[in-house]
């Protein structure tokens, strides 16, 4: 059984590369829906749409497995106001992909009945700005962390 700054490295580590692999794939979907979409750009882009929502389920799972289990321990961030501004910011944040993910899925289903259907330029507008109001607020995540880390946000 490993010891524990073994297990807080290990539960650190998962978490931080889960949370890159999420802004990767926010960072793909931006790129892939933009005028002049294909076919082919549908379906990749919802192939991989489907993993930002196992992401962001493992980014949860893991991220309060840290906070219960590691280092600093429940009772360091159930009162840490960055804590609460990081989780927050990233439930809003998985509020907005809702509408992507519909939009992307409706295209799918669209794409599978006429293989000439693409989305309007006006639905691929749409769908950019959530997406660009996701990563402006994802940003805001690693300061809330950093902050929370360096003790920031304890009530006085």
């Amino acid at each position: 059984m490993p010891d524990f700054a073994t297990t807080d490295l290990h539960l650190a580590i998962a978490h931080h590369l889960l949370i890159f692999a999420l802004a990767a794939v926010l960072a793909f979907e931006i790129g892939v829906i933009r005028a002049g979409m294909t076919a082919r750009d549908v379906t990749r882009v919802a192939r991989v749409d489907l993993w930002y929502g196992i992401l962001a389920g493992l980014i949860v799972a893991v991220g309060f497995a840290r906070a219960i289990y590691a280092a600093k321990g429940w009772a360091y961030y159930s009162v840490n106001h960055f804590f609460w501004a990081k989780l927050g910011t990233f439930a809003l944040v998985g509020l907005l992909s809702i509408v992507p993910t519909i939009a992307i899925i409706r295209w799918r289903r669209a794409l599978a009945r006429d293989p000439a259907q693409v989305p309007s330029e006006s639905a691929i507008a749409n769908v950019r700005r959530f997406l660009w109001a996701e990563a402006v607020l994802f940003a805001l995540i690693p300061a809330f962390a950093a902050a929370m880390a360096r003790g920031y946000g304890m009530p006085t």
